[in-house]
């Protein structure tokens, strides 16, 4: 499930500059981010090991701060799609970490 989630988050952060991200300095940060989402939810999803949780939510914290680090939380659409989409996968990733987290513990 969070795989799904992750590939949905990255592919609007790849489509957000096409449509509604006008931002100059927004393109790269949310195509680059948001095909790093989109090739380790594919990998994972189709059972090839894939990333881990942690560097999902890793993906996602990037995401989230982008707007600041390159300069285009002044374009509401830009920064809102950045960070929503990062606040979704690291929360997602996090508790997908606890989970398995649990799972573990309770199995040992």
């Amino acid at each position: 499930m969070s795989d799904v989630v992750a590939l949905l988050a990255g592919l609007v952060a790849v489509v957000a500059p096409f449509f509604w991200a006008d931002a100059q300095a927004a393109t790269q940060p949310l195509l680059v981010l948001g095909a790093l989402l989109v090739v380790s939810a594919l990998w994972s999803i189709l059972g090839a090991g894939g990333a881990s949780s942690w560097v999902t939510a890793a993906f996602g914290a990037l995401l989230f701060v982008s707007p600041w680090a390159f300069g285009f939380d002044g374009d509401a659409a830009s920064a809102w799609t950045a960070w929503i989409t990062g606040a979704v996968t690291v929360v997602v990733g996090l508790l997908t970490v606890l989970q398995v987290r649990g799972r573990t513990t309770v199995a040992a």
